[in-house]
């Protein structure tokens, strides 16, 4: 089949012909010429890379119409890396229709300059956080939106973005085309279709949840201590990789990133601590290829949409385990090969058992490469690159009677041996100390060992998981396993649950899974996250930034349902100075320390204190299992 039997217009083909498109992708062949129809409610589960976004992007760029006004599509993704590049697949698809206008909406810029975009524009693609504030502005108009598309729709409800999606919808027509595209199929991705959908269409490219074919995952089983060692074992058995490392938050993400980098690595972090201008200039070098090693958070990592990435290293599994599909699907796409590689402890061995039976796929059991091993793939590669090097003959031949002149005492084998050594010097001195790191992949002892622990964990999220949309409904849930926390903002500061919601996922690297009730009030507000969590909630969610307010957590261990009061706050007549009115303590009888007074879990800023600048060069010692330092590498990219 061919692009031109699907039904597109001329103007849409000759766009397809420019970008090199030659015949479309399973998901496209059976989505466009349903999505070409009046009425088309669909639903399409296929795994990233699989070209979703022409799918539902050429069909939209085809059906908008002349001589309006408004709005006629809309797009709503999870991040700005996806706004951005889902925005620029669109305006391609368009570049020959002078009726299209696509703007892209998306936090973490001038929001004036966007209120003045969305004036003119026929297709918006939008983060549902911004759409939401220049919907409530009354800066953008959906009345006349005739389809709107939901693109991954499984992690926007993962980010805690559900009231956000569906206060959006409400601002839209009622009789109008509802596209749902999702890597899996959660309950709570089927519950929008039942919701907002009449009789649609699903198409599911394998089977359900199921991860790509092209990918080949291998766990690696080591101790704690050893993980980022282990990680650095992993890039160096691998001398060509151009890869994402993903961890679960934005502290350990930065932090990896430092140790990379000052052991040699070309590497840098992506997460939401860095400002746009940071964010955007590390993703063009990351597209470009002169940064070889992205280190990410899941959140900050969708979106990232670049060819020929050979690895995904995992060097922390996410909590959830539908976010592994969306990780590995950064590698292989377009029908390419790849690698997802994923590090764990000696504890952590029933999670694999949840992927597998997740995404329907065996994980093959990994041996952490030796120093041999290493020294002697890097060895190869580099005399490889020799072989491949281009002799500029003429720029070069004016040096070579000099250069003969210097080697005339060396013997062939003494100039190879010599050339060779400049480089492979350093990994003989970098791995020439170091031990072996020991594994522990035997899967039968990781069955025997993990079997009932991963079974009731398995029951527990399955009951999680299907409890998560009535959570926040439910006055009589049961509370046990829960811990209650107080947040030093509310209502008159623009928090809404959702906001709130988003937040702590953002910052603690968790999912709505793990939150239960949210009660935001006027000045304050409470929320209740897993017991397993207060520590990671404590450290993280302090002093974050909520819309230009510093937000502070403490743990309460009463509820205080709030009491009606013209002054806010719990009631009671309040002091001159603030604070939660007369005599009476918040939090039951314990004592309320001053938010300046109490233990914080450290400094969450690892920047050294220059938190959005410019981070400059890393500096301080370095601790690894080969001891030294490791000699800094060229360039990605520059052979």
């Amino acid at each position: 089949m061919t692009f031109s039997e699907l039904g597109l217009r001329d103007e849409v083909l000759k766009s397809i012909t420019d970008l090199g498109f030659e015949a479309p992708t399973p998901i496209q062949q059976e989505a466009i010429p349903y999505l070409l129809k009046s009425e088309s409610d669909f639903v399409g589960l296929a795994q990233t890379g699989t070209g979703k976004t022409a799918a539902f992007g050429l069909p939209l760029v085809n059906n908008v119409q002349s001589g309006t006004r408004l709005p006629q599509g809309l797009v709503i993704c999870p991040t700005r890396e996806l706004c951005l590049q889902i925005s620029k697949d669109l305006e391609n698809y368009s570049k020959y229709d002078r009726d299209t206008q696509v703007v892209a909406v998306y936090g973490g810029t001038d929001i004036r300059r966007q209120m003045t975009q969305v004036k003119s524009a026929t297709i918006i693609v939008a983060t549902p956080g911004r759409l939401v504030d220049l919907i409530n502005r009354k800066a953008i108009v959906l009345q006349e939106v005739q389809c709107v598309v939901l693109d991954e729709a499984d992690e926007m409800l993962n980010m805690g973005f559900k009231e956000d999606i569906d206060m959006i919808l409400r601002q839209t027509p009622e009789e109008k085309n509802v596209w749902l595209f999702s890597a899996t199929m959660p309950k709570e991705v089927a519950e929008i279709a039942k919701n907002y959908m009449t009789n649609p269409l699903e198409v599911s490219i394998g089977h359900k949840n199921q991860g790509n074919q092209n990918i080949d995952h291998i766990y690696y089983s080591v101790k704690e201590k050893d993980r980022y060692a282990a990680l650095k074992r992993l890039i160096d058995v691998n001398p060509d990789i151009f890869g994402l490392v993903f961890c679960r938050t934005r502290h350990e993400t930065q932090s990896v990133a430092e140790k990379l980098s000052k052991d040699g690595y070309n590497a840098e972090p992506l997460h939401g601590d860095l400002s746009q201008a940071q964010r955007d200039n590390v993703m063009k070098r990351f597209r470009e290829r002169t940064l070889q090693l992205l280190v990410a958070t899941d959140v900050a990592a969708r979106g990232i949409d670049v060819d020929d990435i050979t690895h995904v290293i995992h060097y922390q599994l996410p909590d959830d385990i539908e976010n592994y599909t969306h990780r590995s699907g950064r590698t292989a796409r377009a029908g390419k090969k790849g690698e997802s590689l994923v590090l764990i402890n000696t504890r952590e061995g029933y999670k694999i058992r949840s992927i597998e039976k997740q995404i329907r796929t065996d994980f093959t059991v990994g041996k952490i490469p030796t120093a041999q091993e290493i020294c002697g793939l890097q060895l190869t590669s580099l005399i490889g690159k020799i072989k491949d090097t281009e002799v500029k003959e003429k720029e070069i031949e004016k040096f070579l009677p000099a250069i003969f002149a210097d080697f005339e005492d060396f013997s062939k084998e003494e100039v190879i041996k010599k050339f060779i050594s400049v480089e492979f010097n350093r990994f003989i001195d970098y791995y020439g100390k170091a031990g072996d790191i020991s594994t522990d992949g035997g899967r039968d002892s990781r069955d025997r060992d993990s079997r009932d622990s991963r079974d009731s964990r398995d029951s527990r999220d399955r009951d999680s998981r299907g409890d998560r949309g009535e959570r926040r409904e439910r006055s009589d849930r049961n509370d046990e396993g829960k811990t209650r926390f107080f947040v030093s903002i509310g209502k008159r500061d623009g928090l809404n649950p959702g906001g709130l919601l988003r937040m702590i996922c953002d910052e603690a690297g968790l999912t709505s899974s793990h939150i239960g009730k949210i009660d935001v009030l006027p000045t304050f507000s409470f929320f209740e996250a897993d017991d397993v969590h207060t520590t990671k909630i404590l450290s993280t969610v302090n002093g974050a930034n909520y819309e230009g307010n510093q937000v502070n957590v403490e743990v309460t261990k009463k509820k205080a349902e709030p009491r009606r009061s013209s002054g806010g706050g719990f009631g009671g007549e309040r002091r001159s100075s603030g604070g939660f009115g007369g005599e009476r303590k918040p939090f039951g009888d314990r004592e309320r320390k001053p938010f300046g007074d109490r233990e914080r879990g450290g400094e969450r800023s690892s920047f050294g204190g220059n938190r959005g600048g410019d981070r400059g060069g890393f500096s301080g010692g370095r601790s690894s299992a080969g001891g030294g330092s490791r000699p800094r590498r060229d360039s990605y990219g520059s052979k």
